[in-house]
């Protein structure tokens, strides 16, 4: 009995740990993310300085390396002039030099595969990181789609249909007040004396109301015409 009370808590609180871990699994995915590239940073960092370091020990292996071939070039005149007891001593620093040479070039050996696996991991990490940094724009995008359409009444979507039906009343509304204007414009024009005997002076029944422009052109020919006589 008490085994499973005691499972039944663990269990409990598991799943409600795992609850508080799913509704914030965004805050946790960008925190996650932001860790992930202060370590690709650091890592970057170590590479630059693995190969500072490399640098430093070629160089290093130079002076070495110069400073054996002018102790060799010594211990020969040495030789040369019968100076046994030199040329032993110079041979005895050369054996030294020659072995923290040795112990340069096995280091370069190792600086150099090291520096191209770190180089690795980091453009590794580095295309997994920009990966990730596209997984959490898109996972953003459908958090923020899916709080939209899970909204309550008068926000989100249901704000949005609110407004469409809105617009569509309205515009019924202008649609039915210009037919009315429209229908009133008719029944006034229908009523009015003048209107009709326009609409009959257009009709050709009985003088004209107004002139036409050819009617204009014709007069102003005629007067020009008597003005040409009187002249004459």
């Amino acid at each position: 009995m008490f085994k499973s009370m005691f499972a039944l808590i663990r269990g409990t609180s598991h799943e409600a740990a795992q609850g508080v871990v799913d509704r914030n699994a965004m805050v946790i995915l960008r925190q996650q993310i932001r860790d992930s590239a202060d370590a690709v940073s650091s890592a970057k960092k170590a590479v630059a300085i693995a190969m500072a370091q490399n640098e430093q020990e070629k160089r290093q292996h130079a002076k070495l390396a110069a400073r054996i071939e002018d102790l060799e070039a010594r211990t020969i005149a040495a030789l040369e002039q019968g100076e046994d007891g030199l040329a032993k001593e110079a041979a005895e620093a050369i054996a030294i030099l020659e072995a923290e040479r040795d112990a340069s070039e096995q280091a370069q050996s190792s600086f150099t595969k090291e520096i191209e696996r770190l180089k690795r991991v980091v453009l590794q990490s580095e295309a997994r990181l920009r990966d990730l940094k596209r997984g959490q724009r898109i996972a953003d995008a459908t958090d923020k789609t899916q709080r939209l359409r899970q909204s309550a009444p008068n926000s989100g979507l249901s704000a949005l249909q609110d407004a469409e039906s809105t617009l569509t009343r309205l515009r019924e509304r202008q649609m039915e007040m210009d037919a009315a204007t429209n229908a009133l414009d008719e029944m006034s024009e229908e009523n009015n004396p003048e209107a009709i005997a326009q609409k009959l002076s257009e009709a050709g029944c009985g003088a004209p109301i107004t002139s036409t422009a050819d009617q204009v052109l014709a007069r102003l020919q005629k007067k020009t015409a008597k003005k040409s006589k009187k002249q004459d």
